[in-house]
């Protein structure tokens, strides 16, 4: 099985540079992350988008929309700003016949304490058991995008009450 990775930039690929900067949404991390955790399967990485998910639109979402489309991947993750995660995984709730797993981090993947490799390493083993469908995996917890919510306060996805 191949998985195909799309990064669409967020948190999880933001680097900080010194005290008088920003962070700032750099190249994927995607490859360094599964580096460290040795994964046992093969993959693709395609980085389609490289922004802060606050600006993100639907510009953006119909290109990995319509990437997947024309891709014959079966299984795939989103690596995605979890400020609109939610919004992209609706958009993409029409690609019925096939799994798709978005996830991301709190913290910058470089950061010692980040959920990066967690989240990723979650996401990917939810991405080969699911069955079709689009989800967000983000803090060990597996979410229908219609359904979930991200609680700024406790820093964590949530189902919608």
């Amino acid at each position: 099985m191949k998985i195909l990775i799309i990064t669409a930039g967020g948190t999880i690929d933001k680097i900080y540079f010194d005290d008088m900067s920003k962070y700032e949404v750099g190249e994927p991390n995607i490859k360094h992350v599964l580096k460290n955790l040795k994964v046992n399967f093969g993959y693709q990485v395609k980085s389609l988008v490289k922004k802060d998910s606050l600006h993100m639109n639907d510009t953006d979402r119909k290109l990995i929309y319509e990437y997947i489309l024309k891709s014959n991947h079966e299984r795939i993750l989103i690596t995605h700003g979890t400020d609109t995660m939610v919004e992209t995984g609706r958009y993409l709730k029409p690609l019925k016949n096939r799994v798709i797993v978005l996830t991301g981090s709190m913290q910058p993947a470089g950061f010692i304490n980040s959920d990066a490799v967690f989240n990723v390493g979650f996401a990917l083993g939810a991405l080969q058991v699911l069955k079709k469908g689009v989800y967000i995996a983000m803090s060990g917890s597996i979410y229908d995008p219609s359904e979930a919510v991200k609680n700024r306060d406790k820093g964590v996805f949530e189902k919608k009450k």
